[in-house]
């Protein structure tokens, strides 16, 4: 192993966190499973109880609510509790939400019964969706701050962007978990999605007991930041307020905006794959029956791909946009692994802006409805937002010492930006279409590039990497 992969997981007390740190990348699997099927949850109730794309993004704001209300509360518990103690009590949070969707089914079984409304059902799942994002904000709050201080602080953002891979990975795994139970049908074709919902996150909460055992038992050390601002000091004249520093109070404003456009395009993909992609040619789900017949597994994963609409054309159906959402996830994954080299040669700053000025140039591809060329555009802006989120992180809580868990919690609040435009993205779809929607992330992404370009003037260092600054702002 070269110098520098030993530096990136070595203390400057000698301490070698390789474990500690594989094991909190473990936790950004688990929350990426979850934002996965989450995604892809929109249209089923859209199909299932007749609402609007606006309507249907209540599912995005009940998740990302869960958020804003626990983010500050859960940075003050980790001030506390320390890094083990917040992951294990967001652990525990995570799995009562988990096991909540028990009886959030049992309440959609009574709505076929006549015995409650269909919207009494959405709520109570919408209860569920809310107290997992509860549980995933303690984690979040730890854990994004926690991996930049697992080894030499010049990787910080490296480290973050490689733990957020992992992320990666589970949004891959989240859609295709949801195809398969959110939009199961029966030997009839009846949808039978509301009545095997639950079962995922039956799952999901059994295994973060497990993991909550582990961490337990494990050695999580609780690492202080380096305090390059003085926060921690009590000098006369030395600005003691997180808030008093540009980057950081911009971070906040440029998470919010990153989110919107993220939460927007995850969760309205399938309404923009089966209404925008340009109609399917006969042979191509031809070859996939022909790709498929030798192998029953194969066969049972691509068939119901492809359905035929109202107008007799072949267009892509619920389930195959759904398994579409984790390619667009491969692209981002793709983009996390090929991000993290690209931050161990590049400025943070500077590959964050490109890449944002590069996604507002994807999605006006997009709204200008360009045929193909707008669906390659929208697999790109999965790539292209890949880096975003870690890297705003790893820019908002530098340099801020033991005050970075109290500035992750509001970073980690921003999240609620998922919860309010993506609504606002549905009205411009209901209104107008899926395609000009994407003028609102569009928007979004103008503002992450500027907070890119502009982070040297408003840190007052080099780069992430650097480690002078002009002291307090």
């Amino acid at each position: 192993m070269s110098e520098k992969r030993k530096s990136m997981f070595v203390t400057a007390d000698g301490q070698n966190l390789v474990f500690t740190f594989a094991l909190v990348s473990s936790l950004f699997l688990l929350w990426g499973v979850c934002n996965g099927m989450i995604d892809v949850m929109d249209k089923h109730f859209q199909e299932e109880l007749g609402l609007s794309k606006a309507q249907s993004a209540w599912v995005q704001f009940a998740h990302y609510l869960g958020y804003f209300l626990m983010s500050v509360p859960a940075g003050w518990l980790a001030a506390r509790l320390g890094y083990k103690g917040g992951i294990i009590a967001g652990l525990l949070i995570v799995a009562l939400g988990g096991f909540w969707f028990i009886p959030a089914t049992r309440i959609n079984d009574m709505v076929h019964a006549g015995r409650v409304s269909a919207n009494t059902a959405f709520v109570a799942f919408l209860l569920g969706v809310c107290a997992i994002a509860t549980g995933l904000t303690f984690l979040e709050t730890i854990a994004n701050p926690y991996t930049t201080v697992l080894g030499d602080l010049r990787y910080a953002a490296t480290r973050i962007n490689l733990a957020q891979s992992c992320n990666g990975i589970g949004w891959i795994l989240g859609p295709i978990i949801g195809s398969m139970y959110f939009y199961s049908k029966d030997a009839a074709g009846r949808s039978t999605g509301s009545e095997t919902l639950y079962i995922p996150y039956v799952g999901v909460a059994v295994v973060v007991i497990v993991l909550a055992i582990v961490f337990y038992f494990a050695n999580i050390p609780d690492i202080k930041m380096e305090d390059d601002y003085h926060l921690d000091d009590s000098q006369p004249g030395v600005p003691h307020s997180i808030w008093s520093h540009p980057h950081f109070v911009l971070a906040v404003a440029a998470q919010f905006f990153y989110v919107a456009a993220q939460a927007g395009i995850f969760s309205f993909f399938i309404n923009y794959m089966t209404a925008e992609v340009p109609a399917i040619p006969p042979s191509w789900d031809a070859a996939m029956a022909k790709l498929s017949a030798n192998s029953g597994f194969l066969r049972d994963w691509l068939m119901g791909w492809f359905e035929t609409n109202k107008n007799g054309v072949l267009v892509v159906s619920n389930k195959g946009a759904s398994n579409l959402a984790s390619l667009g996830f491969v692209c981002f994954l793709l983009g996390r692994f090929s991000g993290a080299g690209l931050l161990k040669s590049f400025s943070a700053h500077k590959v964050l802006g490109l890449y944002g000025v590069l996604n507002v140039v994807v999605t006006f591809l997009v709204f200008l409805k360009l045929g193909w060329l707008s669906v390659a555009c929208v697999f790109l802006s999965y790539f292209f937002m890949s880096i975003m989120f870690p890297t705003i992180f790893a820019l908002g809580i530098f340099g801020l010492g033991a005050r970075a868990k109290k500035a992750s919690a509001f970073i980690v609040m921003a999240i609620m930006g998922g919860a309010l435009l993506p609504k606002v993205m549905g009205y411009v779809a209901d209104v107008y279409d899926m395609s000009r929607g994407f003028i609102v992330p569009m928007a979004c992404f103008v503002f992450v590039a500027a907070y890119g370009y502009g982070w040297p003037r408003l840190s007052k260092a080099e780069s992430l990497n650097g480690v002078r600054t002009s002291g307090g702002h």
